[in-house]
């Protein structure tokens, strides 16, 4: 089930991060993250009014999505930059698409134009995601990244969200 992540979610939240930060270069973060650090940025997310949302199955966590602004001048503010982890025992049953589908329709619901997504280069099953869910190649980085002893490179992937009906933007 899908439902907005909570501080109390912030042990598992940091743990399926930590094996992206010590295991992968999907993140360019190089210290795993204590739960308490967790839970301060899921209070500065939701804070802000972004959503966090997480798979819960049967009370263990497998995975989240959250977005937050893509900058913080103002002229942004209909911009969004999402992301999505999943534990390691949870990929490829399709709970990643779940996950940002619903992150998607919230943000469209908000009211915000565009969500970016950025991956670390070469991620075949990150851009697949990305890709089947509408975004498009937007921008690639060469080499703006150093993790485990070699450069990576980044790419950014755009999507323009439906404008709701009776929703005004963000901020206006």
């Amino acid at each position: 089930m899908i439902r907005p992540a909570t501080p109390a979610d912030a042990g598992p939240l940091a743990a399926i991060y930590n094996h992206y930060i010590t295991e992968t270069v999907v993140t360019f973060e190089e210290n795993p993250v204590t739960p308490e650090e967790m839970a301060r940025r899921l209070g500065l997310t939701t804070d802000a009014g972004f959503p966090w949302l997480v798979w819960d199955e049967a009370g263990r966590v497998l995975g989240y999505a959250y977005a937050g602004p893509w900058k913080t001048r103002s002229a942004y503010r209909f911009a969004a930059e999402s992301t999505v982890y999943l534990d390691p025992s949870a990929t490829g049953r399709g709970l990643g698409t779940q996950l940002y589908t619903a992150l998607l329709a919230r943000l469209a619901s908000m009211g915000l134009h565009t969500v970016i997504g950025g991956i670390a280069l070469p991620n075949p099953a990150s851009i697949a995601l990305h890709t089947r869910l509408g975004f498009r190649p937007a921008a690639h980085f060469h080499e703006v990244g150093w993790k485990f002893g070699r450069w990576i490179d980044v790419g950014y992937w755009e999507l323009k969200l439906p404008a709701p009906p009776d929703n005004p933007p963000v901020g206006t």
